[in-house]
């Protein structure tokens, strides 16, 4: 004669985790520094922001630009300023504004709930522009420019960036955002339904308890 304990714990454990209640958490999530993708675009944007401007160093001398004329140019410039030469001869105090401007960034993200892959790919971006010419000022003391269009101001890889990114935030914003919420509600609501409608009886409604069975 045996007595054989069933634990019915691990089963009431499972019940509560319903799809409901995980699709809730999965919503809620914020978002996470440990997200690969911001980190590949973050890192592929610095690495082509930095090896473009070494070409252009090593290639022209500073004003000089390749071809001489046209409406699209390289032209090795040095900018004390922020994007697009703007507020020259700030580059201390632009520097600590920008290393202040990546960590606002950062709390901006890893507030954001569930943040859609958009968001993460523009963030990225951002993050890139920015340490590029944060690595700029503080190795150099000035950011170096190269691309010449007609009468823009000359501008890098790392400006191009930190602009591409804005624009793709504003768009979801703007456009996209109630879309792609309502998109997720629609499916949240689909994949609780089946658990929602199943009937229950009495009998099943009540938790069960371990009992003692003996076994013969």
């Amino acid at each position: 004669m045996k007595n054989q304990v069933i634990d019915f714990g691990h089963t009431r454990n499972s019940m509560n985790n319903t799809p409901e209640k995980i699709s809730q958490s999965s919503h809620n999530s914020r978002a996470k520094f440990t997200d690969p993708l911001p980190w590949v675009v973050l890192l592929s944007v610095v690495a082509l922001d930095q090896v473009t401007k070494w070409i252009v160093i090593e290639t022209l001398a500073v004003g000089e630009s390749w071809p001489e004329t046209g409406l699209f140019r390289f032209t090795h410039a040095w900018n004390t300023g922020t994007a697009f030469s703007l507020f020259q001869g700030q580059g201390d105090l632009l520097t600590w504004v920008s290393l202040g401007a990546v960590c606002v960034l950062a709390w901006i993200y890893r507030s954001l709930k569930n943040p859609h892959w958009l968001l993460r790919f523009a963030f990225g971006l951002q993050f890139g522009g920015a340490i590029g010419n944060i690595i700029d000022r503080i190795r150099l003391g000035h950011v170096t420019d190269f691309f010449d269009v007609g009468w823009w101001p000359v501008f890098n890889i790392a400006d191009s960036s930190i602009v591409v990114g804005i624009s793709l935030m504003l768009i979801y914003f703007w456009f996209l955002q109630a879309k792609i919420d309502e998109a997720r509600s629609n499916k949240s609501n689909s994949s609780t339904n089946p658990i929602s409608n199943t009937a229950i009886t009495p009998d099943q409604s009540n938790e069960p308890k371990a009992t003692n069975t003996k076994v013969t």
